[in-house]
Parts: C-alpha cells; structure tokens; sequence
C-alpha cells in the first residue's frame, strides 16, 4: 500500500484513515518516529504493550525449544 500525505507550514501532516484503520491508531496514541538514513518509518507504540504481545509465539513451541536446548546444555556438561 502507497499512500501520500503533505507537511504543513507547522510541521504536521496527517495518517491517512486506511492506516489508522488497520493499526487501530486513535487521538492520543503515541508514534514513534524511526530514522534509519534515508527512510523514515513510523510505529505505533500501544498503551499496554504486554497486552498488544500476549500470544504473538503461540505455534513457536517455544517449551519445546527451551526444554531441547537445556537437554544439551546437560549433554555437553
């Protein structure tokens, strides 16, 4: 997705509505502005961010991996 927005006189511009839509960005949410030379990007910090991660690595089997690597850590004792 492409979108175009301008700058004011006053340094501002808008997020255009398919964008706060999609990262559900309402008045009052904090943006952090991202500068990596020569491109700008701009991420949505959410008010409670345990909550916006809980059940981001569900299907990672995670215990699996933690319990495997513990059995080799054992291994090479």
């Amino acid at each position: 997705m492409k979108t175009t927005t301008t700058v004011t006189k006053r340094a501002q511009t808008s997020i255009p509505a398919v964008i706060r839509k999609r990262y559900n960005i309402k008045s009052g949410d904090q943006l952090e502005w991202i500068d990596e030379g020569g491109v700008i990007k701009v991420v949505p910090i959410p008010a409670d961010p345990i909550r916006a991660l809980r059940g981001c690595a569900r299907g990672e089997k995670l215990l699996e991996r933690l319990l495997e690597a513990r059995k080799r850590d054992r291994e090479k004792e």
